[in-house]
């Protein structure tokens, strides 16, 4: 049975006040969320279905037809089945003449197919206009409104069919790239099958950073306590220092988030201007800060767990025991309470347990659904003020571990410095970079640029200026 609304008759022409209809083959998961996104956008929706009668619930507002109604009645129809399922669209050939047939179809490898699965939908249907759009949006996305900031492709052969998906697809919520003709399809229909592509530059890091220090530090705790006191510590390579790399991988990486923002200030006042684009390693850098601090972030919430874990272990209970029972033994009494080495520690655990709560603040701004509830300003001051802070209190927190051992002779075991104080080496840079960026000299000639100003502005103007005089 169709599920009528009152929208009108979908098989007479829309009135020019009335909103327009659009068309969907298909009613699966896809199908049903782009439909309800579409809804949602002030659009009317028929689906054309060979089971008008059974073929599952729509979006309320919608209607069911068969797929030569549905499509009579738009003259923008949307694709929502799989390839094998092309064939019905022969038949509708004479209907489908001038119309605009978006193609969202995706194949579950790449080079599944001789052809793109759009190229292959146009030799079906010379008549349409054959665009391919929207098949890296996935039906939860469409159906939960997760759309801020996504970036769609679309190609085809008609510039005019291709202005309408896009004008279509920006009232959805998203930003529209042209990737030209069609012949570009199958390039779109890989993207979705390749895997974190965003997330392979921070993975990279990451591993590399892990391996170095946890490399570094076996050989600075475990082989040098075998070579020079004979003792085999080897038991503390999976949680003593796991936990040391952690933290140090955390800061580092987020040290990284901000490094780049700092770096590109530089560059942009050595220029004196912001409309030169910057070298491609550094836009390929800013492009992926969001997974390098949530990756930062995993790292330090592994921290905070082992942290938590070090009591309980056999090894540190162990010691426990066995020095009370020593001191027994040995009528010693216990050492004089330190001062000083109580505010060390309180502050040590302070800086980390705050640190850690900003780090948190800024992953769950970070997500869309939470994001998407904060204006610009308010997720610009987050992200910026508030991740500065965090990186300046993780910081502090490093120093603070290490405040009594620098100048101590044996903290430089085989004359090696320790992976703390080799981690705090970043931060401080891009700490130190942030602070010179925000001196009032510095900061005032910087927002002039990013508002415009130049200071060698293009031949054309100052070719202008000298011709009129001014």
């Amino acid at each position: 049975m169709s599920r009528a609304v009152s929208m009108g008759p979908l098989g007479e022409a829309p009135a020019a006040a009335g909103p327009e209809v659009l068309c969907i083959f298909g009613t699966g998961d896809l199908g049903r969320s782009l439909g309800l996104r579409l809804l949602q956008s002030g659009y009317r929706v028929a689906y054309g279905s060979r089971r008008a009668d059974s073929c599952g619930p729509v979006p309320p507002g919608a209607e069911v037809m068969g797929h030569a109604e549905a499509a009579s009645a738009a003259s923008l129809i949307f694709l929502c089945v799989h390839r094998e399922h092309y064939g019905f669209l022969s038949s509708l050939a004479p209907i489908l003449q001038g119309k605009v047939l978006v193609d969202l179809s995706n194949n579950l490898k790449r080079n599944m197919y001789p052809e793109a699965n759009a190229v292959y939908l146009q030799s079906l249907v010379p008549g349409a206009a054959v665009v391919k759009a929207l098949n890296t949006l996935s039906a939860w996305a469409l159906q939960n409104g997760v759309l801020a900031g996504k970036q769609v492709y679309l190609c085809g052969n008609s510039e005019k069919a291709k202005q309408e998906v896009s004008a279509m697809a920006t009232r959805l919520g998203v930003t529209v790239l042209d990737r030209g003709s069609l012949s570009a399809a199958s390039e779109l229909e890989d993207f979705p099958l390749r895997l974190f592509p965003e997330w392979k530059l921070p993975l990279i890091t990451a591993a590399l950073i892990s391996a170095f220090f946890y490399v570094f530090l076996i050989i600075r705790d475990v082989v040098y306590a075998r070579v020079e006191t004979g003792q085999d510590v080897s038991y503390r390579i999976f949680i003593s220092l796991g936990n040391k790399v952690l933290p140090i991988v955390a800061l580092v990486m987020l040290s990284l988030c901000y490094l780049p923002g700092a770096v590109a200030g530089f560059i942009q006042l050595y220029r004196g201007t912001k409309y030169k684009r910057f070298p491609h390693w550094l836009d390929r850098w800013m492009l992926s800060r969001k997974q390098i601090g949530l990756l930062a972030l995993a790292f330090a919430f592994l921290h905070a767990i082992y942290t938590l874990l070090i009591p309980i272990r056999y090894n540190v209970r162990h010691g426990a025991v066995r020095d009370a029972v020593e001191a027994a033994e040995n009528n010693r009494t216990v050492p004089a309470f330190d001062d000083t080495e109580a505010w060390g520690s309180d502050a040590f655990l302070m800086l980390g347990i705050l640190g850690f709560s900003l780090f948190c603040l800024l992953g769950l701004t970070s997500l869309p659904s939470v994001g998407g509830t904060l204006s610009w300003r308010e997720f610009n001051f987050i992200q910026s003020k508030f991740g500065q802070l965090t990186l300046l209190t993780c910081t502090a927190h490093g120093y603070i571990y290490g405040w009594n051992k620098f100048l101590g002779a044996s903290t430089y075991k085989w004359y090696t410095p320790p992976a703390y104080m080799l981690c705090l080496i970043v931060p401080s840079v891009t700490l130190a970079l942030i602070l010179l960026l925000r001196l009032p000299c510095v900061n005032r000639s910087l927002t002039r640029i990013r508002q415009g100003w130049e200071r060698h502005p293009p031949m054309m103007e100052i070719h202008t200026k000298s011709t009129t005089g001014l």
